[in-house]
């Protein structure tokens, strides 16, 4: 499952607009639990959490923390644990 930044947080942004990875609180190979916190981001000045949105593994990190991102942009993947 890929994992974004919900639509929602980018309501009213303009289509150019890219959100920062401030910093990862996961890394890859980590499990983690369903609304647990992965990263932090930042959009518009105002600082966010993304959480996971179920449990399993964080597999792949695909944007690092001090890069960008836009608009659906995957920034990590996570496998659902059995």
């Amino acid at each position: 499952m890929n994992i974004t930044l919900p639509d929602a947080a980018w309501e009213g942004v303009e289509a150019s607009v890219e959100a920062l990875v401030d910093r990862w609180l996961v890394q890859e190979g980590d499990t983690v639990r369903q609304c647990q916190p992965l990263a932090t981001v930042v959009l518009v000045k105002a600082s966010q959490d993304i959480e996971a949105p179920m449990n399993g593994r964080v597999t792949h990190i695909l944007v690092t923390a001090g890069h960008t991102f836009h608009r659906g942009q995957p920034i990590a993947t996570l496998e659902r644990l059995p």
